[in-house]
């Protein structure tokens, strides 16, 4: 019969299995894999993971720890092999490339990084240095992608990496500062050191780079320099001008002040530090931003470290890779070659690489399709690994742990993404937490509307809108697709979410007392408290601490409450009153009953 057939096949399955000693196991890790690895099979493993308290199904991840633990239990000597980080091998590929005999080393020109607190005028300064509007196309006047702009000087270039001050967008801060040869650390004369601002002199310290310091907004009236100076000396920021090594320019980039000194203080700088770059290895840079382009495609925006960009030249960027079919400087001028410190703005890659992501110049396309697919097996590799392992009994039959607020990230670009889901996920709370359930640059479409519909998410929209027949799914799904321009707006609402998943709090609020004068044991209905009310209110639907002796026996329900044998809703202090307790006929006279209700209150994350 069929039960028979399927115990002698398990049987043989079983047999045919192989038993060792040692074992190799490629993560990520699950109850299959190492099963297989270890010719054990898997139901020993879920056994010994029973006998610690853990439910497991097979395709459930194991992290090292628990996969070592269950080999020695089972007698296995293991090997865990870790996969081999592409964006390493390829760095070292290049500083080989790099310390070749015949690397022709020219002068480049400067990435300097613009960092400062929120509003203190660094986007208007790069307004001034470009002469063009920035400010104007950024929503609530704050700079929400990183770019970058080339400005030229005496005949001689300066790339301005402009980051957004904001402290929601400290990864991206510190990615402008990784690429850095400079930083220019901007500090309004009127408002002095802030808590970003002591961020950014973080972010240049890690760099190891040179520091200007441009104290900007110099011409208004209440500024305080000394007061400015000293704030930056408590924080080891020392200006030449009392005896340190950093250079300090006094700027206004609304009335163009100071702007040529600020100029020339770069390129002096420059000029000591003697900034080369190799011009004849394969490219290499970094992407600092990247974005779809109804017409273009794919734009990311990089920066070359080394060599030069050419125009058909097969790149690979994260998990992106492409042939450039054009490049663009900041005006959308097109160009043909990028050389080293050069912003540029690529199309010809196949999806929109993360931001961050470094690009390397490969030899042909089925390379770079190789890297770029070994790349995102790696990144599921990751997220296989990242998954929450064998769940506890106590969590599978209690509901214990956190609940989860789903959400759905669309955004315009990489950046904001980035800056969105790390600005969300410092809500720390041991009840409730956010789940990312999914991120994606674009509009939102009918395969995230139905995602969101199978699992409860909310979709937040950052400066992109939903597909027609996305917006018509989600009206018959009934999910929120939410739209915001700011970034404030979104951690707002995401906070208030998550405070309404939070169980409130419940309270004692004690309505009235009462003492008892005489008791009345009836036949079929129990004991009766004949009561004077001292204080308060009693109404029917309290509950009663019975006490006596100054201690409380435990709580109960009214069951009946009468005025003068007749029902009442609630009995009003000095009056006298029949109540009848739901399950105690204990009572006896001289008991104090002190009645109370059960209030609650929202709690918030703060509490």
């Amino acid at each position: 019969d069929d039960r028979g057939n399927r115990r002698r096949n398990r049987q043989r399955r079983t047999k045919n299995i192989e038993y060792k000693s040692q074992a190799t196991v490629e993560q990520p890790i699950t109850v299959r894999s190492l099963s297989e690895a270890m010719g054990r099979p898997a139901k020993d493993l879920m056994t010994v993971l029973f006998k610690q308290g853990k439910m497991a199904k097979i395709n459930d991840a194991l992290d090292d720890d628990l996969a070592t633990e269950l080999a020695i239990e089972l007698g296995v000597d293991l090997e865990i092999k870790r996969p081999v980080n592409l964006e390493d091998a390829l760095t070292e590929r290049l500083e080989l490339e790099l310390h070749k005999d015949n690397v022709e080393l020219i002068p480049r020109a400067p990435i300097v990084t613009i960092l400062g607190h929120v509003d203190h005028g660094k986007t208007t300064l790069v307004d001034t240095l470009r002469s063009s509007n920035v400010v104007s196309g950024e929503a609530g006047g704050i700079t929400q992608h990183i770019a970058a702009y080339q400005v030229e000087k005496n005949g001689q270039k300066i790339t301005f990496v402009d980051t957004p001050g904001h402290a929601a967008f400290g990864e991206m801060r510190s990615r402008g500062a990784n690429v850095t040869d400079m930083i220019i650390l901007v500090v309004a004369a009127n408002d002095g050191v802030k808590p970003q601002t002591i961020e950014c002199i973080s972010h240049a310290k890690a760099a190891g780079v040179p520091m200007i310091v441009a104290l900007n907004k110099i011409d208004l009236p209440d500024i305080n320099e000394q007061k400015v100076l000293q704030e930056l000396a408590a924080h080891n920021v020392l200006v030449s001008e009392w005896g340190g090594d950093i250079e300090l320019v006094r700027t206004s980039g609304l009335n163009n002040i100071g702007i040529d000194d600020l100029l020339e203080t770069i390129l002096l700088t420059a000029e000591l530090q003697e900034f080369k770059a190799a011009k004849n290895v394969k490219p290499y840079g970094v992407c600092l931003e990247a974005f779809r382009d109804e017409g273009r495609g794919p734009i990311a925006w990089m920066i070359v470290q080394q060599g030069t960009l050419h125009v058909g030249d097969i790149v690979v960027c994260g998990n992106a890779y492409g042939r450039i079919r054009a490049m663009f400087n900041e005006y959308d001028k097109e160009l043909t070659e990028a050389p080293p410190s050069t912003p540029v703005k690529v199309a010809g890659l196949n999806i929109v690489p993360n931001a961050g992501s470094h690009f390397f110049v490969m030899s042909d396309v089925e390379e770079a399709r190789a890297v770029a697919e070994e790349r995102i097996h790696q990144g599921r590799t990751e997220n296989l690994a990242n998954r929450g392992g064998p769940k506890t009994l106590e969590q599978i039959l209690g509901g214990t742990g956190p609940k989860d607020l789903p959400v759905i990230l669309k955004a315009d670009s990489p950046g904001s993404i980035e800056a969105l889901r790390g600005e969300i996920e410092k809500f720390d709370h041991p009840e409730v937490r956010v789940e990312v359930l999914h991120t994606g640059v674009g509009g939102v479409n009918e395969s995230d509307v139905s995602l969101a519909a199978a699992s409860g998410a909310i979709i937040v929209a950052f400066h992109v809108i939903a597909e027609e027949r996305a917006e018509l799914l989600a009206q018959n799904e009934g999910v929120n697709i939410r739209r915001y321009r700011i970034i404030y707006e979104v951690t707002e609402d995401i906070k208030r979410a998550l405070e309404g998943l939070l169980a409130p709090e419940a309270f004692e609020v004690t309505t009235g007392r009462a003492i008892v004068l005489q008791t009345f044991s009836i036949s079929r209905m129990g004991t009766i408290a004949g009561c004077r009310i001292l204080n308060g209110t009693i109404s029917r639907n309290d509950r009663v601490h019975v006490i006596r002796d100054q201690t409380i026996i435990n709580n109960y329900a009214i069951n009946s409450l009468k005025r003068e044998k007749e029902d009442a809703k609630s009995v009003r202090e000095g009056m006298e009153c029949g109540i009848r307790l739901e399950g105690f006929n204990d009572i006896k006279e001289g008991d104090l009953l002190e009645a109370y209700r059960i209030d609650e209150k929202q709690r918030t994350l703060d509490d």
